[in-house]
């Protein structure tokens, strides 16, 4: 696969880069919701059911929180889920702007059934690695989410910081 140019000349490495890592990142999000759809489970949405099977009853805003996700996403996705019979929406117990999410028999009884899906596509994905090579693809994969989220925290800060009074 080969991404459309920018125009500009690119160093080889930014350009294998980036299109070894939007082919993966293709292939794995195309694997995945091959592998979940056959459970009536969008790709992604996997991740919310990890949430709610670790803590059932959750906010939207609180399973955004945890993910890193902005809560209107969790909200449409959830919409989805509660219309494939994963979800139930439930009034908040004390603040009624609020609802809460709870798993339906159908959303509970997927738990395993996803992390087997979840564990054949982990082994689909690194077959060809050995466990050194394993556990140096997760180290480096940390790593770059680290210098990205470090190098947004600090743009974030100079932009948001006071300008110095003359």
């Amino acid at each position: 696969m080969k991404l459309p140019s920018s125009g500009r000349g690119r160093q080889p490495a930014t350009a294998q880069f980036q299109q070894a890592f939007w082919a993966a990142k293709r292939a794995i999000a195309e694997a995945g919701g091959e592998a979940f759809s056959q459970h009536g489970v969008h790709s992604g949405q996997e991740f919310i059911l990890r949430c709610l099977w670790d803590e059932d009853g959750l906010t939207p805003g609180e399973i955004a929180r945890r993910l890193e996700l902005a809560t209107p996403t969790v909200t449409k996705a959830t919409t989805r889920m509660e219309a494939a019979g994963l979800v139930a929406r439930r009034p908040h117990p004390s603040d009624r702007r609020l609802v809460k999410l709870h798993l339906t028999k159908r959303g509970k009884a997927l738990r395993d059934t996803i992390d087997d899906e979840v564990d054949r596509l982990t082994q689909r994905a690194l077959s060809s690695l050995s466990q050194r090579e394993r556990d140096q693809v997760v180290r480096l994969l940390i790593e770059i989410r680290r210098n990205l989220t470090l190098e947004a925290a600090v743009i974030d800060s100079k932009r948001h910081a006071p300008t110095p009074s003359p």
